[in-house]
């Protein structure tokens, strides 16, 4: 089993809270808008980081994360990256390999808006915007998103309420 913390658009703020619920995790992943590299080094401390880089980060990030992440845990093709639309309309950088090649699960951040969801269109695939960590947006409650990957299947989905921003 992997354990998996999700967090998106900190913009340079991590909330002890959020080091609390991921303490136990094996896995973090950042799906963008660091903010700052010292969030990066400060996840980094409790679990392995993936992430990719967001529209406000600068060149630190840009050098250590990617645009894009593509992989896979336990058999499940995972795709993340910062803007990637909502669900069923992506954006267009990557809905041509969308409709070519669609993952499992797409996570992306950028929007400030929780939202977990299949794609009926997409042969099921799951879609996840943990929302916002941080406390600049448009977002009213600030969230984040863990679950373990068991035997293939993403179980145990829990939203996590950091509170108002």
């Amino acid at each position: 089993m992997i354990k998996v913390g999700l967090i998106s658009d900190t913009h340079g703020y991590l909330d002890p809270e959020v080091l609390e619920h991921f303490e136990d995790r094996d896995e973090i992943w950042h799906a963008g808008d660091f903010g700052a590299l010292e969030v990066a080094d400060e996840l980094r401390e409790i679990a392995p980081l993936l992430g990719v880089y967001g529209n406000i980060d600068g060149r630190d990030i840009r050098r250590e994360y990617p645009m894009h992440q593509r992989f896979n845990r336990q058999g499940i093709d995972f795709w993340m990256t910062h803007i990637g639309g909502v669900l069923g309309r992506y954006c267009l950088p990557i809905r041509e390999e969308m409709e070519k090649n669609p993952p499992d699960v797409f996570i992306c951040g950028h929007s400030h808006i929780l939202k977990i969801g299949r794609d009926q269109q997409k042969n099921k695939m799951l879609f996840i915007n943990p929302g916002a960590a941080g406390r600049y947006g448009v977002q009213v409650y600030r969230t984040c998103v863990r679950f373990n990957i068991d035997e293939g299947r993403i179980q145990e989905m829990e939203v996590i309420n950091l509170g108002e921003k």
